[in-house]
């Protein structure tokens, strides 16, 4: 699973990035900092099940603070996009082709208005950001239409010509966007095309694209920079707009600044609380930054906004849950470190499907599974809740 990050240059979309992986990148002042995509490990947060049994888990992969534990997911930042990216502006073309295995977007708007339509610099309120959203929902679009009428004609008479499935060449077409062919199938079902895609105009392939495009990848929306003044009425305007999307208000440099301080031991602090504990001898730059951070971040807005961002993209847009294996009698591995490892499965997933995720030999010896927590045993078709832990038997 992948989330990635879309938005137009210097909007913070890096800082967001780091903020949420604390990978070393490059952020500056400037459109196109970012080339390159960065790919790296963004975190969710959940309450951990260790504390159901009364222990402390000790992970392999993310981490456990206070009983919250964090688990790992690919987060991508790829280059801001500008008008007419999809014609190839700015390299446009190559940053959207980074984003075809995305499994869905998080938006990353400038709300406090200080950044023009390529990127530039501006006086903060002097930009409407709500023309951002919609500069970006017409790229996305028109990405998806290119792709979809690049040799459409050709597509069309051998569809006719062979006498094809249209719904299943039409997803093998666009597999490349992770577009299924129940998507397609769905899809097409609703907008009742003619059986001949010969006669589909291009306004149909258009809302064909917008369509399967918001399926395919869908989005939130979060408005950075919410600590800037007069950021709030660009965010009330924003949210009365677009009611179709989860808008989350953020400060993507607070966020940065409270888990740098924390790496540094100059404070206690857990992504997405509301508050922060000073445990380190600050200078009185850090002390004021921290006290801008708590009276207009944390204060105001109950958290920085990155971690219920990430969050609700996983766990409310694709609708993940985590599962983590452990035993009826041990909850520890061979190597004595309790709940070492959790999941992040696919909505639907059953307790066969855990089994192959753990790998390939116990799916295929697969005899039951354990239900931990209540210590009964269940099937292969029994449907994971979210913070299961599970126990798989399998044939000696």
């Amino acid at each position: 699973m992948i989330i990635g990050l879309v938005g137009k240059a210097n909007v913070g979309k890096s800082t967001f990035y780091k903020a949420s992986t604390l990978a070393e990148v490059e952020i500056g002042n400037r459109p196109f900092v970012t080339i390159r995509p960065n790919v790296g490990a963004g975190f969710v947060k959940i309450d951990c099940v260790d504390k159901d049994f009364n222990t402390q888990c000790n992970p392999r992969f993310g981490y456990c603070l206070g009983h919250k534990r964090f688990v790992p997911f690919t987060l991508m930042d790829v280059a801001g996009l500008i008008p007419d990216s999809h014609k190839g502006a700015g390299l446009g073309n190559q940053f959207l082709n980074d984003l075809a295995m995305a499994d869905a977007f998080i938006h990353i708007v400038d709300i406090s208005g200080s950044t023009d339509e390529t990127g530039n610099a501006v006086q903060a309120g002097s930009h409407n950001p709500l023309n951002d959203v919609k500069f970006l929902e017409k790229e996305l679009d028109m990405w998806y239409f290119q792709i979809l009428k690049n040799g459409w004609e050709k597509f069309a008479r051998t569809i006719k010509a062979e006498n094809k499935d249209v719904k299943k060449a039409l997803a093998k077409q666009i597999s490349g966007l992770k577009v299924s062919e129940k998507d397609v199938d769905e899809v097409l079902t609703k907008l009742k095309f003619s059986h001949d895609p010969a006669t589909w105009s291009d306004d149909d392939l258009l809302q064909l694209a917008s369509i399967l495009r918001k399926r395919t990848k869908p989005m939130i929306i979060a408005a950075n920079k919410i600590d800037i003044e007069g950021s709030d009425f660009f965010l009330h305007k924003l949210k009365d707009e677009y009611k179709e999307y989860k808008i989350i208000a953020c400060s993507a440099d607070s966020e940065l600044a409270l888990r740098e301080a924390a790496k540094g031991k100059l404070i206690e602090y857990i992504p997405g609380d509301n508050y922060f504990k000073i445990i380190g001898n600050l200078n009185e730059k850090q002390k004021n930054a921290l006290d801008y951070i708590k009276k207009n971040v944390l204060d105001k807005h109950g958290s920085t906004g990155v971690q219920e961002v990430l969050n609700y993209a996983v766990f409310d847009l694709l609708e993940y849950i985590t599962i983590f294996p452990g035993g009826v009698n041990k909850l520890s591995d061979s190597k004595g470190n309790i709940l070492p490892d959790c999941f992040l499965m696919e909505p639907g997933s059953k307790a066969i499907d855990f089994a192959f995720k753990l790998h390939t030999d116990i799916g295929n010896n697969f005899v039951k599974a354990m239900n931990v927590k209540t210590k009964q045993a269940v099937g292969k078709d029994y449907l994971l809740k979210n913070r299961d832990v599970v126990e798989i038997m399998v044939k000696k």
